[in-house]
């Protein structure tokens, strides 16, 4: 069952492959009451912390598949129901520390809807977007 915020509690953790810890997760709910494909999801920042990590380090699981950034923007024919958790995966050696953590997510949607005048999404800020924004968890926690 999907937790009532975006920014979900279950499923932050590290990233362990082959005995390593490579990386974390942080677990998100669509904001957008009807689900959206990747294309018209429009994502900014991620910020653990304090630090923003940039795109390159960045990928997203959506129906248990994995995408840059870059590759979603294209990405036409994959939906993200709004029952759905996608996972933000992020490569950081070492992964993040134990104990208490501040997320923040910002992320959008595209509208086919919508005047393109409103189809505009700010990556850094909430200056310039129409539907989504940016959402903070605090004391999010690895043990």
């Amino acid at each position: 069952m999907l937790e009532q915020d975006v920014i979900q509690t279950r499923g932050f953790h590290n990233l362990v492959e082959n005995g390593v810890i490579t990386g974390f997760q942080i677990c998100v709910r669509s904001d957008y009451y009807r689900g959206i494909w990747l294309s018209q999801l429009r994502v900014g920042k991620l910020i653990v912390d304090g630090i923003s990590y940039p795109e390159e380090m960045i990928r997203w699981e959506v129906n248990g598949k994995e995408y840059t950034i870059a590759e979603m923007k294209h990405e036409s024919k994959v939906f993200w129901n709004i029952l759905d958790v996608a996972k933000i995966k992020v490569k950081k050696a070492g992964g993040l520390s134990q104990g208490f953590h501040t997320v923040v997510v910002r992320f959008a949607a595209s509208c086919s809807y919508m005047p393109p005048i409103l189809d505009r999404f700010d990556r850094e800020g909430d200056d310039v977007s129409f539907n989504g924004g940016t959402y903070v968890k605090d004391k999010m926690i690895i043990v």
